[in-house]
């Protein structure tokens, strides 16, 4: 299955949910533009009425604490709103895959379960639904708020020094595209930690559940060795993908460093020639936190984004399954059936079906003949 086609069935659990992920989304924009709004009301302050005269200044102290107190209750409630319903619709979409996957797990036939482990379909309804409800809830708003942020913090310092926002974005550019990268070769990793799980789940579960015959036949050491090599390959794929981890986190803070760098030392010089101010700079310093955070958050995002994809490609691959044996378009549903088995007045010990309520009074009767020298015949549906 393409991408394309991955993201659109995704897309589709959104759909009963519109308007709680509209509300979450408007409250993410929100947080966004206070967040960018900060910076602009500190310039603001420092460089022009601060200058005013100081009883300007203490006689306006009261009204900017109280603008800064809105703005800081209002994005607390917008993160409030984001972190709690947003996770609220997580869960119900993981609900709605959940009950989807088990009423498939009803439908199939008997060779599926041949083909599959208990343990490694009940990894699929666990573990993989967990991870996809973390993509459903936070990959919306985190695409939103992140590309604001970004997108903000370089328009508004694009328009204090060209020279200097250039460069910044410049080495910006260079640090996403190698995160990005080194996450991408991740997502085999993640797809196999899935998989190693799914083992790891199956050999439980066959272990458990077929205790009394290994206590019985005394195969505790074969079963202690076939979860040790399941915990093993589970194991090496995690350190797998802890390396990844390990050189991503070292890149970001490389990258951090690099940045502050820039600022200082072409900040430096654009104040040295005139075209840049201190006060400026300040805002610089102040906005490469602001961009740098949704950077590495947007980066951090491709682990949850590889994860939630793993998963969801393995729940869309049993929903994609098809039963050996299906109903025709039309057939009636039997509602009720009801069969009991009687004493028949016959021969001793004989037994027959006293009543098949799905049968009709005439194969009732036929089905409750004595059956001579049978024991225990139960007649059903007529059969």
């Amino acid at each position: 299955m393409t991408a394309g086609r991955v993201i659109r069935r995704f897309v589709g659990y959104y759909r009963p949910y519109r308007g709680l992920l509209a509300a979450d989304l408007l409250c993410a924009v929100a947080l966004a533009c206070i967040d960018l709004a900060f910076p602009q009301l500190l310039g603001f302050f420092t460089k022009e009425f601060f200058l005013e005269p100081a009883d300007v200044i203490l006689g306006s102290l009261a009204g900017i604490a109280g603008l800064f107190a809105v703005l800081y209750l209002a994005r607390t409630a917008c993160q409030w709103f984001i972190t709690c319903w947003g996770h609220i619709m997580g869960a119900r979409m993981e609900a709605d895959m959940r009950r989807d996957l088990f009423e498939q797990y009803q439908r199939l036939s008997f060779s599926y379960y041949d083909r599959h482990n208990t343990g490694a379909m009940m990894s699929k309804v666990t573990t993989d639904l967990f991870d996809i409800s973390e993509l459903a809830h936070h990959g919306p708003e985190n695409l939103l708020i992140c590309t604001l942020k970004i997108v903000g913090s370089f328009s508004l310092l694009f328009m204090i020094n060209v020279p200097l926002t250039a460069i910044m974005l410049g080495a910006t550019a260079v640090m996403a595209a190698l995160s990005f990268a080194l996450n991408y070769r991740r997502r085999a990793v993640f797809r196999e930690n899935r998989e190693r799980m799914a083992g790891i789940n199956a050999a439980v579960q066959d272990s458990l559940g077929g205790i009394r015959v290994v206590k019985s036949f005394g195969g505790e050491a074969a079963e202690r060795a076939k979860f040790r090599g399941a915990n093993e390959a589970f194991l090496d794929t995690k350190k797998r993908s802890y390396r990844f981890l390990g050189a991503f986190h070292a890149m970001s803070s490389l990258f951090l460093g690099v940045l502050y760098g820039v600022t200082v030392v072409g900040g430096g010089y654009f104040v040295a020639q005139g075209t840049l101010s201190v006060g400026d700079l300040a805002i610089y310093a102040l906005y490469i936190g602001i961009f740098i955070a949704p950077v590495e958050q947007l980066i951090n995002f491709t682990e949850t984004l590889q994860k939630g994809y793993a998963g969801f490609r393995r729940f869309i691959e049993v929903l994609a399954e098809r039963p050996d044996v299906a109903d025709r378009p039309g057939a009636v549903t039997l509602e009720q059936a009801e069969a009991r088995v009687a004493q028949a007045p016959g021969g001793e010990g004989a037994r027959a079906a006293e009543a098949v309520s799905d049968a009709g009074p005439a194969r009732a009767a036929e089905a409750a003949r004595p059956v001579p020298g049978a024991r225990g015949v139960s007649r059903a549906g007529g059969a």
